[in-house]
């Protein structure tokens, strides 16, 4: 991938973080996106520092209408832009009907409106200049469906289809898609659902570092628009793939219960 600028959301922490230092690394220019405006300063200060890019802070709440307004008013703005990564999300613990429904509708906002929005905005400069790439960042969760993680299934869920619908839509403009899928993330992801949250099956764990690494490689390489980092996930998703959903729906029930 050429160098040019990127935009980063959920750029203050884990996934996110990570792929605003990973691009800063390879020359890109970054425009970063999160709440924390305290901590994109910092992490701001930090890539151009270290790797003499221009790094602009964008703080902005991507579950309220006005502030992805001016994200995508960025982007509109922003015609050298070569890469969108659409990285901010949440998780939630708890059942649908018994969770706060404000948090199920922001989930559902940032999840799936915001980065409709700003794939929206992104594609028609990106299909002008023949070049550009979009990653949203899925997860392994988009391929099952789990008692205790509804929402958090069915917006990811949505996130991988759009993505493989696009690459059919944009064969020969020049710009790829990808739908990055990741498994267990060691991140601040799992702290903020509340205690407990992601103390489980440690050994299935990953790196962000890693997370990304693979990401940017299979973007490298113009590979398959589903990439899924570390081969256990791909074998769990290679198994997902071919079970009937009803033996699927009894397995993943289990395991909410359990965890």
């Amino acid at each position: 991938m050429a160098a040019g600028t990127a935009l980063v959301t959920g750029a203050s922490a884990g996934i996110g973080r990570e792929f605003c230092r990973q691009l800063a690394a390879r020359g890109y220019d970054l425009i970063l996106v999160a709440r924390d405006a305290e901590r994109l300063d910092a992490l701001a200060a930090e890539l151009a520092a270290a790797h003499a890019v221009a790094a602009l802070p964008l703080p902005a709440d991507l579950s309220r209408d006005g502030d992805v307004d001016r994200v995508v008013a960025r982007i509109q703005g922003t015609p050298a832009l070569a890469l969108l990564i659409n990285n901010a999300g949440f998780g939630t613990a708890g059942s649908f009907v018994a969770g706060d429904p404000a948090a199920q509708e922001q989930m559902v906002r940032v999840h799936m409106l915001t980065p409709m929005r700003l794939v929206r905005a992104a594609l028609p400069g990106m299909i002008a200049h023949r070049r550009g790439a979009i990653v949203n960042v899925s997860s392994i969760a988009s391929f099952v469906y789990a008692a205790g993680s509804v929402n958090y299934c069915a917006t990811k869920a949505y996130l991988t289809v759009l993505t493989e619908g696009l690459a059919s839509e944009l064969k020969g403009t020049g710009v790829q898609v990808q739908a990055l899928c990741p498994g267990f993330t060691m991140s601040e992801f799992h702290q903020r659902m509340g205690p407990g949250a992601g103390d489980h099956r440690r050994f299935m764990w990953m790196t962000a570092e890693s997370v990304v690494r693979a990401s940017l490689a299979q973007l490298d390489r113009q590979g398959a628009v589903v990439c899924v980092p570390g081969l256990r996930y791909r074998l769990i998703v290679a198994l997902i793939r071919i079970l009937p959903r009803r033996v699927l729906g009894l397995v993943t029930g289990r395991t909410s219960r359990r965890v």
